[in-house]
């Protein structure tokens, strides 16, 4: 049974150290995920906009994003405009999730995909307020009990707030 454990981290370097730690702990990059704002000015973006395009979307976003290398090792890392929201750095997974409400134009794109994600409404609005202050959601997907518990210790050792889990819906082919 997949499951997602989920966590705010108060801060970059924070994040970056529970990023880490996952990656130390035998998480792979496509097992992680993290959503936090993205603070960059018009004119960084503007900046790092021209001297990555060559380099594609994905790549060039990674780079250019301003965020650790730790944060860049992450899959699928981007930037994403949710409208009613704003700006956001995004990485693994609930990358899909987000990109859909993006794309969608889904009033309260981030409750709304979180929610997708199994989250409880009560606990994606709470996350929703914490990332709209700057903090960061991180978050780990699992496929069985010893994997969650390794999550939920990296992320206690850690000191990162509001650690929850979900359960995730199975694909259907």
């Amino acid at each position: 049974m997949k499951r997602a454990i989920f966590c705010i981290a108060l801060s970059q370097e924070q994040a970056e150290k529970i990023i880490e730690d996952l990656r130390i702990a035998g998480f792979s990059n496509n097992d992680i995920s993290a959503l936090l704002p993205d603070k960059r000015s018009t004119r960084d973006f503007a900046h790092e906009q021209h001297t990555k395009a060559p380099e594609g979307a994905v790549t060039g976003g990674a780079a250019g994003l301003g965020v650790g290398a730790v944060l860049g090792w992450l899959a699928g890392i981007g930037s994403l405009a949710i409208p009613g929201v704003g700006p956001f750095i995004v990485a693994g997974p609930i990358m899909a999730a987000l990109s859909g409400a993006a794309v969608g134009g889904i009033a309260g794109g981030i409750v709304g995909a979180l929610v997708g994600l199994d989250i409880p409404e009560y606990e994606a609005k709470r996350y929703e307020g914490k990332i709209r202050n700057g903090n960061i959601l991180i978050s780990v997907h699992t496929d069985d009990h010893s994997q969650r518990d390794r999550a939920r210790k990296v992320f206690e050792r850690a000191g990162a707030e509001d650690i929850g889990s979900s359960m995730e819906a199975a694909v259907k082919a």
